[in-house]
């Protein structure tokens, strides 16, 4: 079966930046789309970054020139960089892949940013 494991949220300064980081099994992980998501509380999940089989990303405007999703094939994993962050970046961070017609998440990694 598809799972998705996500890993480096925690607790960081405004203006610091973290390396999330997404695991992927059961799909054959260079043929797909990945996507970062993210939910803050009492807010609707938002997509944040995609990354193309040939690379093409995309992102939303609040966090194009902070952000940066890449992917890495060989390890079935897909990363999203995240540079100065803000405190409305704060939110659980989700990894998702729509495969073989159905769409799969991760578990979630919490981003806290404070200070």
């Amino acid at each position: 079966q598809v799972q998705l494991v996500e890993s480096g949220g925690g607790l960081v300064q405004p203006g610091g930046f973290l390396r999330l980081s997404c695991a992927a099994s059961g799909i054959i992980f260079r043929l797909y789309t990945m996507a970062w998501y993210r939910q803050a509380p009492g807010k609707q999940r938002e997509l944040v970054a995609t990354i193309t089989p040939g690379t093409s990303t995309n992102y939303v405007d609040s966090v194009k020139g902070r952000f940066t999703i890449s992917r890495d094939n060989g390890k079935n994993t897909v990363f999203l960089q995240a540079n100065r962050l803000k405190p409305e970046d704060t939110a659980v961070y989700y990894c998702n892949v729509a495969a073989m017609g159905t769409n799969y998440w991760g578990q979630g990694t919490q981003v806290t940013v404070s200070s």
